[in-house]
């Protein structure tokens, strides 16, 4: 089954924003679990403020804690909780007395003219002396604190510790010791001072539960919930939207990398592709456009090859034909002469079709070479004084150098003559009358050296590149007018890599071609 890139990207995106989404939302969670959880000690805390001013009201008329009843510890702060509260709800019940109004004292100072009076004499028990004093006003009430819940109330229940807050409070002392409430067991306490006088002289302490009790932290995880789909939504949207910009982005340069490969595959090898991307694609077109110049190079090289050999096979044919037909129409006789041109003819053939085969084999590594220890400066001493007769006839003189001091190479004595007929028959075919060859041999490093330099015409500059080609043949006095089809040099170039050599060509001191040959000394 195709899937598309637009697609695995669609899914890629779409995976990662519920990934980050998913994290985002345990880790939000367990943020706002432990959030809630210390908000939630914190304001079971503050309802212990009541609690904590008693007790260090009692302190301080005791001078100690021996108000602590020393059995029913566990119980007793639930029990203190139970009494505060109850005091409260009295004290919120009952209803102060008004206080008299000031100017109602007024008027009775005129009622002082009838005392002459003889009923008047038992009002002296009325007097301001013996009046009660009015009641003080209250004092006004303090400020009411959270209200704590009944002791029959109780929170919700806690997974791990399943405990009501009055059981999770703990009394210490101002040395951390236990005196009443939850012994400190494994959850973490909160603490609030129980000051007095400045003075620290113990400790309220509250067991946080291992969840938070307070309705909020639930309420907001259940609305968080209820939002996970809307963000689950946005996530699809958010990554076909990603995907789609992201698959047209790299869509494109892929489309034409395809239809690219599609024409090469179809034998269009002048395809090219625009490189105007910075990013790895535009280095793969730039690779791409590289095999395409190289694929058509080589069939450019293949379709010369095709032609090169068709015309250097019809030649000897041509002319072995022509004088067979002559041969047949009576125009020429059967001499020696006549036989004698048309063997070379054959023999040209034969040896155009023994090099072709010879090249074939050595693109394919099955060139037979036997390699063995051999001396190879009096092998080209040899192959050089072969020429010498040849060489004067063509006015043409023969130089060799002197012998190096390590000539032994490993390599095939039959194909390094094949070599060195080569090379000389290209110095003789290419060297004008009078000239000179010169042979001559050196050490350079763990290798020997065989050079061979000839005088002018010399080769230019950008044709020494391509004197390893096949049929390849530089223009003027280098032509084909002098015999051979361009292969010989191709053919020694092949050879000596088949032995692990090397073949350079350069420009000669004596103004024609140097050539040389570099084999690895045997040690």
């Amino acid at each position: 089954m195709k899937i598309s890139i637009g697609l695995r990207l669609f899914a890629s995106v779409l995976l990662s924003i519920l990934a980050v989404t998913a994290s985002a939302v345990y880790l939000l969670r367990q943020n706002v679990l432990e959030s809630f959880g210390d908000y939630a000690v914190q304001i079971e805390l503050d309802r212990l403020e009541e609690l904590s001013n008693d007790l260090a009201r009692r302190y301080a008329r005791h001078g100690d804690w021996r108000f602590v009843p020393a059995s029913g510890q566990r119980d007793w702060i639930a029990r203190e909780l139970a009494r505060l509260q109850g005091e409260r709800a009295a004290r919120a019940l009952a209803v102060p007395p008004a206080p008299p109004a000031p100017e109602l004292a007024a008027p009775a100072a005129p009622a002082a003219p009838a005392a002459p009076a003889a009923p008047a004499a038992p009002a002296a028990p009325v007097s301001p002396v013996a009046a009660p004093a009015p009641p003080a006003p209250p004092a006004p009430p303090a400020a009411p604190l959270p209200p704590l819940p009944p002791p029959a109330l109780r929170d919700a229940p806690d997974p791990d510790e399943g405990a009501s807050l009055q059981s999770r409070i703990t009394l210490l002392d101002a040395d951390g010791k236990l005196l009443a409430g939850r012994p400190p067991g494994s959850l973490p306490l909160a603490r609030r001072p129980i000051l007095l006088d400045g003075r620290t002289v113990g400790y309220l302490a509250v067991a946080r539960t291992a969840r938070p009790t307070d309705a909020l932290a639930y309420a907001f995880l259940a609305q968080l919930k209820a939002s996970l789909w809307p963000i689950a939504a946005a996530g699809v949207i958010l990554s076909a939207l990603a995907a789609s910009l992201l698959a047209s982005h790299f869509r494109r340069p892929i489309g034409r990398l395809a239809n690219g490969a599609r024409a090469l595959a179809e034998g269009r090898f002048e395809t090219r592709l625009p490189q105007e991307r910075s990013d790895e694609l535009g280095e793969l077109a730039g690779h791409f456009n590289m095999l395409a110049a190289r694929l058509e190079g080589a069939e450019q090289a293949r379709r010369q090859w095709v032609a090169d050999t068709s015309h250097e096979l019809r030649t000897p044919l041509a002319v072995l034909r022509a004088q067979l037909e002559a041969l047949q129409d009576g125009v020429r006789k059967a001499d020696p002469e006549h036989v004698a041109a048309m063997l070379r003819q054959v023999l040209a053939l034969s040896k155009l079709i023994d090099e072709l085969y010879a090249l074939a084999r050595a693109d394919i590594k099955a060139l037979d070479c036997r390699r063995e220890p051999f001396d190879l400066w009096p092998l080209a001493r040899e192959e050089a004084q072969a020429f010498a007769d040849r060489f004067q006839a063509a006015g043409l003189a023969l130089e060799c150098g002197d012998a190096p001091p390590r000539s032994m190479v490993l390599a095939d004595p039959d194909r390094m003559r094949q070599v060195l007929r080569n090379l000389f028959e290209n110095c003789l075919r290419y060297t004008s009358a009078p000239g000179c060859v010169v042979l001559s041999a050196q050490v350079e490093g763990a290798a020997l050296a065989l050079t061979i330099d000839d005088s002018a015409p010399g080769v230019p500059a950008e044709a020494l590149a391509r004197l390893g080609e096949r049929f390849y043949r530089v223009d003027a006095s280098r032509s084909r007018l002098g015999g051979g089809a361009g292969l010989g040099l191709a053919l020694c170039l092949r050879l000596v890599e088949a032995q692990g050599g090397q073949l350079r060509f350069e420009h000669s001191p004596l103004g024609g071609l140097r050539v040389t040959l570099a084999l690895e000394l045997n040690q």
